[in-house]
């Protein structure tokens, strides 16, 4: 008979309690984590309010566990796995696709049509003692990354991409909107490229947070810039920022949508068209967590400061309702251990 653990369980939206769940049992190609860290992220806190437009698109569904920022210890292997595999720090794939279609053969795995997404989609998440995963979805974490880091490698990944996306680089002006965890590390990662980042933020309240990742200015929405920049990303909730992005690229410029509102954003076309401009949108870490793993290991990029604050299983509700005060920082971090 299966044993018990602590999992954090949503079953409805505002509702979600620590409960007793079976311990996960690894199949062939899966592996067991016992989870080191789990960071709470804007996604997590819309699937306890049911704001995520998941739910209206059936992807989503209550009850779940949630948790996709995450690293931990293998503790348990399935057939087929390497047994070296246990005891390896790791983290790990948020989207896992199905391996049978053509855009999982042709590495789009992270937009298959039949995916599941650990903690959101189809698959328990991290927010529990131990998180089942496949061995593909893996990434071994070298002893340079700690776990505060380990667990704040898939945002990383999402910005990592973003940056990338608008060719960050020597020479480079970026303006990035949005001074929340994906925005400063992407100033983070744009700073090591070599770029020349300024941050629009609400007000003035995380100006030396961004300035530490990297920021050259600081901007607000009562002084916002006057310019263009090379590129533009909009890693805000903001409905009306993606109009306002636009207007700040450089023609020929690239713009990076990586930002989720909770209502439409509406923008015109013939700002896209006629200033000649790139823009692309960006869905998950998977292709940027092993460079965001480089990154953090040989100390290009220090995320540690975003997550300063670390509570026990029986406070994650608490984060998730808002609840908890993230300090400097911009996250709350769960040990499931504590």
């Amino acid at each position: 008979m299966a044993g018990l653990m602590r999992a954090l369980i949503i079953d409805a939206a505002l509702s979600a309690s620590v409960r007793s769940v079976a311990v996960p049992v690894p199949g062939p190609g899966q592996v067991v984590v016992t989870v080191h860290r789990v960071g709470i992220c804007g996604t997590d806190v819309e699937l306890f309010t049911r704001e995520l437009p998941y739910f209206e698109q059936g992807k989503s569904r209550f009850p779940l566990s949630p948790g996709h920022e995450w690293c931990g210890t293998v503790s348990a292997i399935g057939t087929g796995v390497d047994p070296r595999w246990v005891g390896e720090r790791v983290t790990g794939d948020t989207m896992l696709g199905c391996g049978q279609c053509d855009r999982c053969a042709s590495g789009r795995h992270h937009v298959c049509e039949n995916r599941s997404e650990i903690g959101i989609a189809g698959w328990p998440g991290a927010l529990a003692e131990k998180l089942l995963v496949p061995i593909e979805s893996l990434h071994r974490l070298p002893a340079a990354v700690d776990d505060r880091a380990g667990a704040l490698v898939e945002p990383g990944g999402n910005a990592l991409r973003a940056v990338r996306a608008a060719q960050a680089g020597p020479g480079r002006r970026l303006l990035i909107w949005g001074p929340g965890s994906i925005g400063l590390l992407a100033t983070a990662f744009a700073h090591a490229a070599g770029a020349d980042v300024h941050v629009v933020g609400l007000d003035a309240h995380r100006e030396e947070l961004a300035k530490s990742f990297g920021a050259s200015r600081y901007w607000t929405m009562g002084e916002l810039p006057t310019g263009t920049y090379d590129a533009v990303i909009d890693a805000t909730g903001d409905e009306g920022v993606p109009a306002q992005a636009l207007r700040f690229a450089e023609p020929a410029g690239q713009v990076v949508f990586i930002g989720l509102a909770r209502k439409a954003s509406l923008i015109d076309t013939r700002d896209v068209a006629l200033n000649d401009l790139t823009v692309t949108g960006i869905l998950g870490a998977s292709a940027g967590l092993a460079p965001a793993i480089g990154h953090y290991a040989d100390g290009r990029v220090d995320p540690g400061p975003l997550a300063q604050v670390l509570v026990g299983l029986d406070r994650a509700a608490e984060a998730l309702a808002g609840q908890l005060d993230p300090g400097a920082g911009t996250k709350i971090h769960i040990d499931p251990r504590l």
